[in-house]
């Protein structure tokens, strides 16, 4: 808290923030940021070797197969989640987890499984977009905004 804030306070207000400080738990900020670099990592490796596989064995092009190995990072994601295993991975991770395109596919499927008892139009269709109906939308809208950069600029004649 902030000294100014902190002399707007009573006596008892003061006090209890030192109360409830020296009882604060101690983040471990060392081992949570070691174990979402572990994580994170670890996701994107898997995502590097399947885009090798891709490359190697489906005859891909560096390019394209980035495509199907972002597809089937999704698809496991997916299905760790339905079998309750991504979340005690995430548990673990913290942001690592999050952060890869992994996370939104676990935002995604927990929704729709939260739920599904409501029925699949109004339960998981109108409820699955609710925690990362934001993400979409500001994804279309910062794709459109930089596609009609790239027109001016291109009707401009600078490219």
């Amino acid at each position: 808290m902030s000294k100014i804030k902190r002399k707007k306070l009573t006596p008892t207000q003061q006090e209890y923030q030192n109360f409830a400080k020296a009882r604060e738990p101690k983040r471990k900020v060392f081992r949570n940021c070691f174990r979402a670099f572990i994580a994170g990592g670890t996701i994107c490796a898997i995502g590097q070797g399947l885009q090798w596989f891709f490359i190697n064995y489906f005859n891909f092009t560096e390019k394209t197969a980035g495509n199907p190995a972002t597809a089937v990072l999704i698809i496991i994601s997916v299905l760790l989640t339905g079998f309750g295993v991504y979340d005690h991975i995430a548990q673990w991770a913290g942001g690592g987890t999050i952060v890869p395109v992994t996370g939104f596919a676990n935002t995604m499927a927990s929704a729709a499984i939260e739920h599904r008892s409501e029925g699949y139009v109004l339960g998981v269709g109108g409820n699955m977009f609710k925690l990362s109906g934001s993400v979409i939308v500001y994804g279309v809208f910062s794709a459109f905004v930089v596609a009609l950069i790239k027109i001016t600029i291109k009707w401009l004649g600078v490219m």
